[in-house]
């Protein structure tokens, strides 16, 4: 029996490239999260089998790297499948395919929450539709690490206050669009002089609408970390990499 993967092919409109006519990091996150909610939905834990429980997925981190850009015209198809479970944390990992190559790969790590009060929850709270899940172990791509090291000295870049158009049905900022937020931080110039390599995020805790977000940045060697804050605490954290 061959292993379980989730394939499914996406049509790429105008408004997932950027200036220079490249698939949009936070694109690469919608076509990752679009198809892990068509593998969830197919292996009965998706969005629309746990709202009944009051049970959902959050994502905690996202890890992204590009082989190539994505150009306007070309045509993605992604896979995806689910690792086995580590206590509370579920990881997925995603290839992104054009024709047959590789163009870009895609870990993320989440977990399940009871709704109410967003504890966390053990595979096992899934019943049976978690011990007959078709696990697959294979890893396409590693982070370096799933923490992201805290901004030291860093630089307020700009703010912003979480809107509606920002939200999805937990009520918070969706994942994808944390990636517009950060990219923001840096200039067309210097995105046009330099080639995202690999970028990571870690969602640490959520973004309400009118919430007031600054964004700060600090630059490393090869690339640079930043955070969104909120009355002084950090909720997420971000790490790029440029080639």
């Amino acid at each position: 029996m061959s292993e379980y993967c989730n394939t499914t092919s996406y049509y790429l409109p105008y408004s997932y490239f950027d200036f220079k006519d490249e698939l949009k990091p936070s694109s690469l996150l919608d076509l990752a999260q679009e198809a892990a909610t068509a593998s969830a939905d197919e292996l009965g834990f998706g969005y629309a089998d746990l709202k009944p429980e009051g049970y959902g997925f959050i994502i905690v981190n996202s890890y992204c790297e590009f082989r190539r850009p994505v150009m306007l015209g070309e045509r993605i198809t992604m896979q995806t499948w689910p690792l086995p479970p580590r206590r509370v944390f579920f990881e997925r990992h995603y290839r992104a395919l054009v024709g047959d190559e590789e163009v870009a790969a895609v870990a993320s790590r989440w977990c399940l929450v009871d709704l109410q009060n967003f504890s966390l929850l053990l595979p096992e709270a899934m019943g049976e539709v978690h011990t007959r899940c078709p696990y697959r172990a294979e890893k396409v791509v590693q982070p370096p690490a799933w923490k992201i090291p805290h901004v030291k000295d860093g630089k307020e870049i700009y703010r912003m206050r979480v809107g509606v158009s920002h939200c999805d049905h937990y009520l918070h900022a969706n994942n994808a669009k944390y990636a517009d937020f950060f990219f923001d931080c840096f200039t067309m110039d210097e995105l046009r002089a330099r080639k995202i390599k690999a970028f990571q995020i870690t969602y640490g805790k959520q973004a309400k609408p009118g919430c007031e977000l600054v964004l700060v940045r600090e630059d490393t060697e090869g690339g640079a970390v930043c955070e969104v804050r909120c009355d002084g605490e950090t909720l997420t954290q971000f790490r790029v990499w440029f080639a």
